[in-house]
């Protein structure tokens, strides 16, 4: 399985500098365990990171900024060991919470502002469109998942800002589950879908 979907470069240096809040770092760590790609380039951004603190010579800084060759294992998905220590256990015994037609939720606790939650979608099934008051960051982690900005399968990542206005739609044939947190409340566009947000909190 191939990850074709990452988190942008502000994303990462912002998560490799520990600035990144709470909600948006945990979903970063999430896919940086999948990911040899984003795992490398964190690792470029922290040593890069503690040579300009310790103010190496340049011409010393290019030998130590190469990537690291990427693990064995890339894209993986069983490795959910961050996902599975936030929810106390495996996704099989996640108690889901109905939010609308073919949505179950799981909020989770998270340090920081913002919302962090496990969704999951039946086949076909649509999160009604919205924007967002910020950041938000979507881990598919069973399934998949496609919107305006894409396909995205197991690992993949939508780093998204609040320029995006998408409607996401599950796979038809298997649904899926996602990790989402958003920075700021997500911003419904259709009536029934804020009364939805009023009622399960969203």
């Amino acid at each position: 399985m191939t990850i074709t979907h990452h988190l942008d470069d502000a994303t990462l240096m912002s998560f490799a500098a520990g600035s990144l809040p709470g909600t948006l770092a945990a979903v970063a760590a999430a896919h940086v365990s999948m990911c040899s790609r984003c795992r490398a380039e964190v690792a470029v951004h922290e040593r890069m990171g503690a040579a300009l603190l310790s103010e190496i010579a340049p011409q010393k800084l290019e030998a130590q900024l190469q990537p690291s060759a990427p693990s064995a294992g890339s894209g993986d998905v069983r490795q959910l060991q961050p996902i599975e220590r936030m929810i106390g256990g495996q996704l099989e015994g996640v108690r889901w919470r109905w939010i609308g037609p073919g949505l179950w939720h799981r909020p989770l606790a998270c340090t920081g502002g913002g919302a962090l939650q496990l969704i999951k979608a039946a086949p076909g099934a649509s999160v009604p469109d919205h924007t967002h008051g910020g950041s938000e960051l979507t881990l598919v982690l069973r399934g998949a998942l496609v919107d305006e900005t894409g396909t995205y399968k197991p690992g993949d990542v939508a780093d998204l800002d609040e320029s995006v206005q998408h409607t996401p739609v599950a796979d038809s044939g298997v649904g899926c589950i996602c990790l989402i947190a958003n920075e700021q409340p997500t911003q419904f566009r259709g009536a029934l879908a804020r009364l939805m947000q009023h009622w399960h909190g969203l």
